[in-house]
């Protein structure tokens, strides 16, 4: 998946569910900084920290990572 496609949908997750970045960075232990470049697209998400915001925000890793219906 696009980095870009990948950091609109956990920006969108996290608003949607009404947590800040610096709430979710907290709750996943990822810098704010890194959370950050995530979300702008500018960093690359490792599984593992793919793994943490995905159960932060209560949703799987396919829901996050899903491309199109």
């Amino acid at each position: 998946m696009e980095n870009m496609q990948l950091a609109y949908r956990i920006r969108a997750f996290r608003k949607l569910k009404g947590y800040t970045q610096v709430q979710l960075a907290a709750q996943t232990g990822v810098s704010l900084a890194v959370l950050g470049a995530i979300e702008r697209g500018n960093r690359r998400v490792e599984e593992q920290i793919l793994s943490k915001i995905a159960d932060s925000l209560g949703i799987s890793v396919s829901e996050l990572t899903r491309t199109g219906q």
